[in-house]
């Protein structure tokens, strides 16, 4: 069967440059973006009741997405904590470093940034092992994250800030898209918290990285569509390559 709807488990991009908007006009399909979860901040008194972290003491903050700017700013301001000029930053991308305009003067303080992996991030926190260490994330953190830092020795900690939650779908359940695209493990659950009944049927599912692939297999979901591969690093890439085989009839 042909695809000619799809459903991104993603808000919509903010660019007209998404190579998905290129998808959608070569190969005449209609693509939705919906969200599927969302995250909700915890606030300073739930904090403190539940976890140990205090973001007094640390010297630098480890920064991994614009969430995290945004929640630690948030907490900080809600529990009267006044972050010091000198506190530094280490963030996962130049374009998470660059949101922090939002709360400091940039070229007032001491940021510094990965290309885009957390490994990469990594080796420049390495270079600055004497450091103290908050790691502002959500409940649903990736598990290769603490796993590097405390293989590192890195001193730090886990504070969460906020929390991944599943959206409300309801205004999807009567309708049908020829494919689904996932991008985490939250995604799936979110699907079946939403739709307990759901049945694949004749629906491809898409699924980006090995965490959400074996989420997708745990639920008996038929994988059509995985990504990244050699051949297709990204999810637009890896549904073209599909789009070419079966639609082409």
């Amino acid at each position: 069967m042909k695809v000619k709807s799809i459903l991104v488990s993603q808000p919509k991009p903010e660019t007209e440059k998404s190579p998905y908007f290129d998808l959608a006009e070569k190969y005449k399909l209609k693509i939705d973006f919906r969200p599927f979860i969302h995250v909700e901040g915890i606030g300073a008194q739930e904090f403190r009741a539940n976890t140990r972290a205090t973001f007094h003491g640390h010297t630098a903050v480890i920064l991994t997405s614009r969430n995290a700017v945004d929640h630690f700013f948030r907490l900080a301001e809600e529990m009267r904590f006044n972050v010091p000029d000198s506190m530094k930053y280490f963030c996962i991308s130049e374009a998470t470093a660059y949101y922090l305009q939002k709360y400091v003067v940039y070229r007032k303080r001491k940021i510094f940034h990965g290309k885009q992996t957390f490994g990469d991030l990594m080796e420049i926190v390495k270079k600055h092992s004497k450091e103290k260490f908050l790691l502002p994330c959500s409940d649903l953190i990736k598990e290769e994250i603490p796993k590097q830092l405390d293989d590192a020795k890195i001193n730090y900690t886990q504070a969460v800030c906020y929390r991944t939650v599943c959206s409300d779908l309801s205004d999807l359940k009567d309708i049908k898209y020829d494919m689904l695209v996932f991008f985490s493990p939250s995604g799936i659950a979110s699907l079946y918290k939403n739709f307990p009944d759901f049945a694949q049927d004749s629906t491809r599912i898409a699924a980006f990285g090995p965490t959400t692939q074996a989420a997708a297999k745990e639920h008996k979901l038929d994988i059509n569509v995985s990504a990244p591969t050699p051949s297709a690093p990204s999810m637009t890439m890896a549904i073209e390559e599909y789009i070419k085989q079966v639609n082409k009839k």
